[in-house]
């Protein structure tokens, strides 16, 4: 019997890193279940499919339909994200399906002041009276490409590349500890 040199556990993309509370802010590691991209094809009635099959009809551009456990997003000019539930075989005569799990970080910030804190790092004006709850946009952080979701009273998901997660990490507890500080004076 040959002994293993090496043991490869699964780690999530946050490991190590999170949760941190930073004043009245909290950045924690979202465990989204399985994340799935859906292409529609041509007049292929996906709205439909997607609705029997997981109860939610796909988002409009830059919105977010279902709950916390199973959510579709807006993911660019025909493209949506499934999150939550694996996706029920039938779409697939409707979309391309790809199962994109293992790809990305997905966190939550939240807490007074998230929107100031998202501000650093993000051209996207976040203010609950522009981007409510159900909003979602595909745009900057920092210098990483991500999607950002208001899923409720001051919190987001964020999502970026999951080789970008320590870097997220570091740039949202920055933004975190700059509004912190400013809270202090």
């Amino acid at each position: 019997m040959v002994d293993p040199v090496f043991v490869l556990d699964a780690a999530s993309p946050c490991a190590g890193l999170l949760p941190r509370k930073i004043g009245a802010l909290t950045l924690s590691e979202v465990d989204p279940g399985h994340l799935t991209a859906l292409s529609p094809f041509k007049g292929s009635g996906l709205g439909e499919a997607l609705k029997a099959a997981h109860g939610m009809a796909p988002p409009a551009p830059n919105r977010a339909t279902g709950k916390a456990g199973a959510r579709a997003l807006w993911f660019g000019h025909a493209h949506y994200l499934l999150m939550g539930p694996p996706p029920d075989p039938a779409l697939a005569d409707h979309a391309a399906v790809t199962d994109i799990s293992d790809g990305w970080a997905v966190v939550q910030l939240d807490g007074a002041g998230v929107t100031n804190a998202l501000a650093r790092v993000t051209p996207v004006d976040l203010r609950a009276s522009q981007f409510r709850r159900g909003h979602t946009a595909r745009t900057d952080l920092r210098h990483m490409h991500a999607s950002i979701t208001n899923v409720g009273d001051e919190a987001f998901i964020i999502m970026v590349f999951r080789s970008m997660a320590r870097t997220l990490v570091h740039d949202l507890v920055t933004a975190m500890e700059g509004v912190a500080a400013r809270a202090a004076d």
